[in-house]
């Protein structure tokens, strides 16, 4: 990720809940072994905040990622109060990492749905990514391995 961090920290929220997931994880974990640094991985598919003690000075810190977290939180709680805790985590990390990388997907480009859980994950992601995307020096989309830098 960044050859001058001081350590490359990878937080991965996925858990293997299916046989689809299973790979997916799989496969990231062999990119990180294969890539040429270094990573500490850190697996906190909830309470984002939990990462604070394992972050050190000059860290770079690549989330992956804020969608499948959020998949995680959604019914777990107040989510006023755990997008609060996030944003405060976030601005923690920032604080003490050297550069710090969050990966997101962009849901809403998809129809809008019926379905009273999609409205209210859609509604999460779109205040989450627009906090993220304020906060942010840089902003870029992924699609089809092209990217826009939209900041």
């Amino acid at each position: 990720m960044n050859e001058h961090a001081k350590r490359n920290v990878y937080v991965a929220s996925g858990v293997a809940v299916d046989v689809e997931m299973k790979k997916r994880i799989e496969r990231h974990q062999q990119d990180r072994e294969n890539y040429p640094v270094e990573w500490v991985t850190i697996e906190q598919p909830r309470h984002f905040e939990k990462i604070l003690s394992h972050i050190q000075d000059g860290d770079g810190v690549l989330w992956d990622c804020v969608t499948t977290w959020l998949a995680n939180e959604l019914y777990e709680g107040d989510m006023e109060l755990i997008e609060e805790r996030l944003h405060d985590a976030i601005d923690q990390v920032v604080e003490k990492a050297k550069v710090m990388v969050i990966v997101s997907n962009e849901v809403l480009d998809e129809p809008l749905s019926n379905h009273e859980d999609v409205i209210l994950y859609q509604k999460w992601i779109g205040q989450i990514h627009q906090w993220l995307v304020a906060k942010a020096d840089y902003a870029f989309e992924m699609e089809y391995g092209l990217s826009h830098q939209w900041k």
